[in-house]
């Protein structure tokens, strides 16, 4: 790297982890972002005429056999992850009479994309002189636990690959792997949970600030007794005379349904619990400490906000916060704050 600090590409697959990839893309490329991954072909063809030509898009997951021209039509890059897709990004390259553009992948552990060590062999060097490699990369493992030794076993793979195309902008971090230092840096970091709020190391807490807020509105509150169950099955009473409020999101719009009975909420300051079964298109929460006055109908309860953010929820549903971003569902209104 020459001492050079690493440039800043920005993961925006599966719709920028569900908070839309058009709006963060341009909103990131005004901050001077260029280079952006996505995972399959059709989010870089929807991506690519949004953005200014000089934005780089690159698939991760490569190409599918026979949609080599799409790609080369629409002027996206490929990551090339095996034999057979460089074989046939090269046969597009020859029958173009030109030199294409791509990344290479190679598999310094994760076993899942990459090109492998014992298949390079396979690759004929009449592949590699049509094809004009602009950056290798792998991905880390477990980069989360920076005392995990697969950061330093793949970070000396990562470094023998690089002998194979010397002079080439390399990648290894992502989100996780820019907090474990400069040696995994290179010349290109590929964020992409943390861009978003998401917490990139096991252990610490988070340096990321919030991104998202995410709000429901109370439908209507009723009053309950000692005893009265709420929800599907009455998975919740209540032990004292309370006060129960119905509020319009459920797991159709992607809050999960292992958050029933577990989840904290906010409702202006006040910290308040869903109770009972998440339902497809509510959940209940109990407003018992909350001043009357607060709980009329069109009121808005933060189920993800700066004071609970998605790392908490992410927690309480056991599971990562990627795939509470990920599951959010199309009936929530986006609001884009300084974009």
């Amino acid at each position: 790297m020459g001492g050079q600090a690493a440039r800043c590409a920005a993961v925006v697959k599966a719709d920028a982890y569900g908070l839309g990839a058009v709006p963060v893309s341009q909103a990131l490329y005004k901050a001077g972002c260029r280079q952006f991954f996505v995972a399959v072909l059709e989010e870089a063809t929807n991506l690519r005429p949004l953005l200014p030509e000089d934005a780089q898009i690159f698939v991760l997951h490569g190409l599918l056999p026979g949609t080599e021209d799409e790609a080369y039509a629409a002027g996206v890059t490929p990551v090339l992850n095996s034999v057979e897709q460089v074989c046939s990004w090269a046969a597009l390259a020859r029958k173009q009479s030109t030199v294409l553009d791509a990344v290479v992948q190679v598999d310094t552990g994760m076993r899942r994309l990459g090109i492998s060590a014992d298949e390079w062999s396979k690759i004929a060097d009449s592949d590699w002189s049509s094809i004009r490699v602009v950056l290798l990369m792998s991905h880390l493992v477990a980069a989360e636990e920076p005392e995990n030794p697969l950061n330093d076993l793949q970070l000396r793979l990562f470094e023998a690959a690089r002998a194979r195309f010397p002079g080439v902008p390399c990648s290894l971090a992502n989100s996780s792997g820019v907090f474990l230092g400069a040696a995994w840096h290179f010349d290109l970091l590929r964020p992409g949970a943390a861009l978003y709020g998401i917490s990139p190391t096991v252990g610490i807490s988070n340096p990321m600030e919030p991104v998202i807020r995410l709000q429901g509105r109370i439908i209507q509150w009723r009053r309950v007794s000692a005893g009265d169950g709420v929800g599907y099955n009455h998975t919740w009473h209540a032990t004292v005379p309370g006060r129960v409020a119905t509020v319009s999101i459920g797991y159709a719009d992607g809050w999960l349904r292992s958050l029933s009975n577990r989840s904290q909420l906010m409702l202006g300051q006040h910290r308040v619990s869903l109770i009972g079964r998440v339902s497809m298109d509510t959940v209940t929460i109990d407003v018992s400490d909350v001043p009357e006055d607060l709980l009329q109908s069109g009121t808005l309860v933060d189920f993800v906000s700066k004071e609970h953010d998605v790392n908490a929820v992410a927690l309480e549903a056991g599971t990562n916060a990627y795939e509470i971003l990920t599951s959010l569902g199309n009936r929530f209104q986006r609001h884009y704050v300084d974009c």
